[in-house]
């Protein structure tokens, strides 16, 4: 780990957040506590706390005799993310447009702006940051404290598989970022307003567009490679 000066338990804990999110720290990778410690300037009861505080918000896992693990994700953990996580996002947008604060509103909108930001300045880590945070800040709205934590742990696995697949440069992922960007949009107009339905259809259109990029990358198409025409293999066998 790089080292860094000193910053107390609670920038340690935002700093790893970070790290795992971008992958900086991949999944499945362990946490050694006296390298933690050493980095941030802190001793060993902050630095376990910090890992507890970290293991309860689902970004990594703490094992007896082993130590705390950055949250894999396996076949199973995939399977189940995009099994719920339309119905956790439109849940979470129905209740949003219904239980937002101006204030509230007020901090998406800026959120947004820095979204905007980053994908003009082509930030890919930014980038998954502020849309992490957007989305966030939607569950905050929500005022639900069953579909807060579930949203918050979809959001770790959402942002981490975009950064293995995210290139600014790709035209194509510009053309999607500028769909998601006007989405953004769309969601505070909607939870702005308190169109509660037109809200949760809005994020499983947005949902589905993030599923469509990550689906590619899981599955990407064939390579098309000429394998000539049944009768030349055929001939290709009798000779």
């Amino acid at each position: 780990m790089d080292d860094i000066a000193p910053i107390g338990k609670s920038a340690c804990i935002q700093d790893l957040r970070r790290r795992i999110l971008t992958q900086i720290l991949p999944p499945s990778t362990y946490l050694d506590e006296v390298e933690i410690g050493e980095t941030y300037g802190i001793s060993r009861p902050p630095v376990r706390e910090a890992l507890r505080q970290l293991a309860g918000k689902g970004y990594v896992v703490l094992h007896e005799k082993r130590g705390a693990q950055v949250a894999p994700m396996t076949h199973k953990t995939l399977r189940n993310f995009f099994l719920v996580a339309p119905m956790i996002y439109a849940a979470v947008a129905r209740l949003a447009a219904q239980h937002a604060t101006p204030a509230q509103i007020d901090k998406l909108k800026a959120v947004q702006q820095a979204f905007r930001t980053a994908i003009r300045n082509r930030d890919g880590t930014e980038r998954a940051l502020m849309n992490e945070r957007f989305h966030d800040v939607i569950g905050e709205m929500a005022d639900n404290e069953f579909l807060l934590p579930s949203l918050r742990r979809l959001l770790i696995d959402h942002t981490r598989i975009g950064m293995t697949f995210y290139n600014p440069r790709l035209a194509s992922m510009s053309k999607v970022q500028a769909i998601a960007a006007d989405h953004h949009e769309q969601f505070i107009e909607l939870i702005e307003t308190g169109q509660a339905d037109a809200a949760a259809d809005l994020a499983v259109e947005h949902w589905e567009l993030s599923r469509a990029q990550m689906e590619k990358f899981v599955a990407p198409e064939s390579i098309d490679i000429p394998l000539g025409t049944p009768t030349a293999a055929k001939q290709r066998g009798r000779s």
